[in-house]
């Protein structure tokens, strides 16, 4: 029977610095930016005392950049929304922080809790909108940098009364 284990056989990879990736300053991956919106959003001292509420529109501070990226940090009252939008040449990851938002795409509708996260490609639509009775705070990196968002007429269909 053999008893050396994994370690024993191939070492200790920390012991062997040249095997082991450097860590990146910024991120460059999917994973990557899901994570940096994970930590940020962890970290109340980086975002809570930023965040303001305005009653006639969403508020929005942009929190960080690297490079090519930026994250920015928004905040809705009960009932304000994006309307039907997508972000142009960017991909984002969308957490919620603090309260709900719903989301809506011409086939779905979901529910975003706290610590609720999305993440989307160039040209994705979609709507988020406030309809709770409480405020909600939201954390959106994108990348390439938000350089615009263009606004699509709403496509749901209309329901007939009979």
């Amino acid at each position: 029977m053999n008893s050396d284990s994994d370690l024993q056989i191939a070492g200790d990879i920390l012991e062997v610095p040249h095997l082991l990736q450097p860590p990146r300053e910024h991120p460059s991956t999917v994973a990557e930016f899901v994570g940096l919106a994970r930590s940020i959003a962890a970290d109340r001292s980086q975002w809570e005392h930023l965040v303001q509420y305005d009653a006639t529109t969403r508020w929005y501070h942009r929190l960080s950049t690297g490079p090519g990226y930026e994250v920015w940090l928004l905040s809705w009252v009960p009932g304000q929304g994006s309307g039907l939008h997508d972000h142009g040449r960017s991909s984002g990851v969308l957490t919620v922080l603090e309260g709900a938002l719903t989301e809506r795409t011409e086939r779905d509708t979901r529910a975003l809790g706290a610590r609720s996260q999305r993440v989307f490609a160039p040209g994705y639509i979609h709507e988020v909108v406030n309809d709770s009775l409480e405020p909600a705070v939201s954390l959106h990196v994108y990348y390439p940098g938000l350089t615009e968002m263009p606004m699509h007429a709403a496509r749901c269909a209309v329901a007939e009364v009979q």
